[in-house]
C-alpha cells in the first residue's frame, strides 16, 4: 500500500456528482493505415494489458481511512478487470464533429467509480463524417482521476499506451508477477494512522529546516519583485464563477505550433505560454463583450506549474504541481499590448513563485490533518459558487506533448484534444496540448455557462487571427525600417 499525498487526496475530497475531478483527452486515429486485425477488441485489450506494469496507476484503487482520520491509500485491486476499464462505443449519426463533441462531453461528465482503479478508456467508432478526417478513423477518449496523475505524469501515461512507429513496441516483461493486495480492515488502517501521527513531529521539523534554508537562499530573488507586481487585484466575478451543474460542454481548435511560436516574437522575451494566455484572454474578451458582461478589471487565470525536480521523473504518479495566478489582459483590446502585459505579469509571478519555494509549500499540505483537509474541501465546494470575489476566474493548463508521430495499435494519431475538470466557482478550463507540430486549444465548461460552444470556438479563432495579423504588421514595419 502507498499513501496518497495531501495534494492528491484533495482531489478526492473536493469531488461531487456535479464536479467530478478527472482529467483526460480525446484523440483521433487514422484506422485506414492500420492492420484491422490489430484493432479488434481482443487485440486492443491484449496490447494494453502488456503495458499495465509500466504505469503503477492502472491496477490501483483507493481506500479511505475511517472517519478521514488519515489520508487514503493506494491498493493493488484484487478484483481488477481490464474489460471494465476499456470500452467500445459507437458515435451516433450523422457522426460529425458536433456529435463527437457532444458524446465526449456527456461521457466526460460522469464520475469515475471510486471503488475501482481510477481510469477508463473509450474506443469511439463510426467517425464517418468528420471534416478533414478519413471515414475509417476512430477516437480514444481517456478519463483518469486527478488524484492519480497531473499534467506531466498524465502525458507520460498517455505515451506509454502508444508507439513511435506502426509496429508494436516490445517492452520488457515485469521483473516479478503482479500481485493483488487484500484490503485491510478498519482497525489496520487506524493503527497505521496512529503510527503516522507519532512520526509527524519529526517530519515537520525536517520540513521547516529545509524551508528556512531555502528562504535564506531566495531572499534576494524575492526582493526583485516590486510592490507594483505584488499589489492585490480586484478579481471580477464572471459567468464562469458561479454554480456548476453536472452537464458539460467542450470545444477545440487546432493551430500550427510554429505560428504560435512566431506570435510570441511580437514581445521580446515572451514565451509560447504567454502567447496562449493572450489568445485565451482575447477570446474571453470577445465572448463577454458579446454578452455585455466584460468587466474593466482583467480576468485572472490559474496556470498549473510542474514542480518536479530532476529526482522526480514524470513517470512518478500523483501530483507535483503548484500554480501561477496571472491576469490575462481581457481589458486590453490591442493583441500586442495584451501579450506585453501578460509577459510582464508572468515574469514577475515566476520570480515570486521561485522565491517562496513552490515545491516545499506544495509539500506543506501533508502536515494538515486529513479530517481538517476533507472538511475544508467540502466547505469550499459548497460555498465557492456564492463567494463575492473568486480567487481566480479560469484555469489554463499548457502541457507540452510529443513532437513526433504516435501510433495506437498501428493507427497513426492525427490530433489530441485535452479535457479538464471544473469546480464550483470556477466553471471554465482551457486544456492546451501540443503534438507533432500542432497545438490544440480546447475548453471544458458547464453547459449552462457556455450554451453556445460554437460561438465560443469562433471567439478563440478570432483571437488567434488577430494575433497573427498583429504579428504580420510588426514584421512589415521591421522590413520597412
Amino acid at each position: 500500500m502507498q499513501q496518497l499525498s495531501a495534494q492528491d487526496a484533495s482531489f478526492l475530497y473536493g469531488e461531487t456528482s456535479a464536479t467530478p475531478m478527472h482529467v483526460g483527452s480525446v484523440s483521433i486515429y487514422d484506422g485506414a493505415h492500420a492492420d484491422p486485425k490489430r484493432l479488434t477488441e481482443e487485440a486492443i485489450l491484449k496490447a494494453i494489458s502488456e503495458r499495465l506494469h509500466l504505469a503503477i496507476t492502472t491496477r490501483r484503487k483507493c481506500i479511505r481511512v475511517p472517519m478521514e482520520a488519515d489520508y487514503p491509500y493506494w491498493l493493488e485491486d484484487q478484483d481488477f478487470d481490464l474489460e471494465y476499464h476499456v470500452r467500445r462505443i459507437g458515435l451516433p449519426q450523422p457522426a460529425d464533429w458536433a456529435e463527437l463533441k457532444k458524446l465526449t462531453a456527456r461521457v466526460f461528465s460522469h464520475p469515475l467509480d471510486l471503488t475501482k482503479p481510477l481510469w477508463e478508456f473509450y474506443i469511439i467508432e463510426g467517425l464517418n463524417n468528420l471534416e478533414g478526417i478519413s471515414p475509417n478513423s476512430f477516437a480514444l477518449l481517456t478519463k483518469t482521476h486527478h488524484a492519480a496523475i497531473d499534467g506531466a505524469s498524465g502525458v507520460h501515461f498517455f505515451e506509454l499506451m502508444h508507439d513511435l512507429q506502426p509496429a508494436a513496441t516490445k517492452f520488457p516483461p515485469p521483473q516479478s508477477p503482479w500481485r493483488p493486495e487484500p484490503e485491510p480492515n478498519p482497525a489496520e488502517l487506524l493503527f497505521r494512522t496512529g503510527m503516522n501521527n507519532l512520526a509527524q513531529p519529526f517530519r515537520l521539523a525536517e520540513f521547516w529546516a529545509r524551508q528556512v534554508a531555502r528562504n535564506t537562499r531566495n531572499a534576494q530573488s524575492a526582493g526583485n519583485v516590486t510592490g507594483d507586481n505584488m499589489r492585490p487585484r480586484n478579481i471580477p466575478k464572471t459567468r464562469f464563477n458561479g454554480r456548476v451543474t453536472p452537464h458539460r460542454v467542450m470545444g477545440s481548435l487546432d493551430f500550427d505550433l510554429d505560428q504560435i511560436r512566431d506570435i510570441r516574437k511580437m514581445v521580446a522575451g515572451a514565451t509560447v505560454n504567454d502567447a496562449v494566455l493572450a489568445i485565451c484572454g482575447g477570446a474571453l474578451r470577445q465572448y463577454l463583450l458579446s454578452k455585455n458582461e466584460l468587466d474593466p478589471e482583467p480576468m485572472v487565470a490559474m496556470a498549473p506549474v510542474n514542480v518536479r525536480d530532476k529526482s522526480s521523473p514524470t513517470s512518478e504518479a500523483g501530483n507535483k504541481v503548484s500554480a501561477l495566478f496571472v491576469p490575462i489582459g481581457t481589458q486590453i483590446e490591442d493583441p500586442r499590448e495584451r501579450l506585453l502585459e501578460i509577459n510582464q505579469q508572468t515574469s514577475a509571478s515566476k520570480i515570486m513563485h521561485d522565491a517562496v519555494g513552490a515545491a516545499d509549500m506544495t509539500d506543506y499540505g501533508q502536515f494538515v490533518p486529513a479530517y481538517t483537509a476533507a472538511m475544508a474541501s467540502r466547505l469550499m465546494t459548497e460555498t465557492a459558487a456564492n463567494a463575492p470575489t473568486p480567487p481566480f476566474n479560469v484555469s489554463i493548463t499548457n502541457v507540452p506533448g510529443p513532437q513526433v508521430p504516435l501510433y495506437f495499435c498501428g493507427a497513426p494519431m492525427l490530433t489530441n484534444v485535452g479535457l479538464g475538470p471544473i469546480t464550483q466557482g470556477m466553471g471554465l478550463i482551457f486544456p492546451v496540448l501540443s503534438y507533432n507540430g500542432r497545438m490544440t486549444i480546447s475548453f471544458t465548461s458547464c453547459r449552462e455557462m457556455i450554451p453556445d460552444a460554437d460561438f465560443f470556438e469562433a471567439c478563440i479563432q478570432n483571437a488567434f487571427d488577430e494575433m497573427v495579423e498583429a504579428r504580420k504588421s510588426d514584421s512589415a514595419k521591421e522590413q520597412q525600417s
